[in-house]
């Protein structure tokens, strides 16, 4: 079993974090906008995209492993 790669998992996470405060930084009226928009959806469509989102990401870690 490969041990756990801390600095890879460290890279990713600051690149999520830049590329989510880029859009803050870049965009805030419309991130406002989106914000309040999540608030009011649905629960079982949130689920569903949290789900799409799970996938897909799990998907690109298999496809660049």
């Amino acid at each position: 079993m490969e041990q756990f790669d801390w600095m890879l998992f460290l890279k990713a996470a600051g690149l999520a974090m830049a590329l989510e405060g880029a859009a803050w930084a870049g965009f805030p009226e419309k991130m406002r906008r989106a914000a309040l928009q999540l608030a009011q959806t649905p629960t079982a469509g949130l689920r569903i995209v949290g789900l799409v989102s799970l996938l897909g990401g799990l998907a690109l870690c298999y496809l660049g492993s």
